[in-house]
């Protein structure tokens, strides 16, 4: 059977039993009705939800300032990362020092990082994009590192027997030959700046722009659930077409430039 034909079914079936379970299939003689409308709300709230505000605008220019602080942070922190990896393969006193604090504050949920921010830059545009390059940074760095020293040895060796400097040899040999894990790691590094920002956005009030997480936040406090569901849908689908169409296709297309990929 067709890949896109199970996965459509998959979802339609989904949307199906949540409106089962919700009351939107009243009309049809199903109505379960297991939760009130403020605990979980029926696909037809949702999507009314997402119709009227990406209409009125206020869903569009949510996506465009959050995506305007991701990209930001997330390349100020692979400016930061992608060099610092190098150093850490290629120096052991980097990779003792740098190299295992990085892999420290990687595993440190990026929400700690709000509370310092906050106390720092104030409620800021500088605190959410610190935020962002926080939970971007450690992530490339290490992919980055992990990338290069799983280049086979034999590489430089040959670049140094034709007489490339060792400079030469990190930066137009090492480096793009580690490129399908750095972009991995920028994948990974993706994600984390993605959640990174939605936890900033939840605890930081900018009055320069409201994000999808304010929009969030203030679902919440409002207690209107598919304005909460509504924005996730628009979170995950912004994930998903990320990967989809920049990370994916570019880390296959390198994998199989080097020989890499999985037959």
């Amino acid at each position: 059977m067709n890949r896109s034909l199970i996965s459509t079914s998959f979802f339609v079936i989904l949307i199906l039993i949540w409106a089962a379970c919700t009351g939107d299939l009243s009309g049809i003689g199903i109505n379960l009705k297991l939760w009130p409308d403020y605990v979980m709300p029926p696909p037809s709230g949702v999507f009314e939800y997402l119709w009227d505000n990406s209409i009125n605008g206020k869903i569009p220019m949510a996506m465009l300032v959050t995506l305007r602080r991701l990209f930001i942070g997330y390349f100020i922190g692979l400016v930061i990362g992608v060099p610092l990896g190098m150093l850490a393969a290629r120096f052991r006193a980097v990779n003792d020092t740098l190299g295992v604090m990085g892999l420290g504050l990687q595993a440190l949920p990026s929400v700690c990082w709000v509370p310092l921010a906050c106390i720092w830059f104030g409620q800021s545009e500088a605190a959410l994009l610190f935020v962002v390059i926080m939970g971007t940074l450690w992530s490339v760095l290490l992919s980055t590192q992990n990338g290069m020293n799983n280049v086979p040895p034999i590489y430089a060796r040959a670049a140094r027997t034709m007489g490339a400097s060792s400079f030469y040899t990190l930066v137009f040999v090492t480096l793009p030959a580690s490129l399908p894990f750095v972009v991995s790691g920028m994948k990974q590094g993706w994600a984390f700046a993605w959640r990174s920002l939605m936890a900033a956005e939840i605890y930081v009030a900018v009055a320069s722009g409201f994000g999808l997480g304010q929009h969030l936040h203030y679902g919440r406090e409002l207690q209107r659930m598919y304005q909460v569901i509504g924005i996730m849908f628009i979170i995950i689908l912004i994930g998903l077409l990320a990967d989809k169409i920049l990370f994916s296709p570019t880390e296959k297309w390198l994998h199989r430039k080097w020989g890499t990929d999985k037959k």
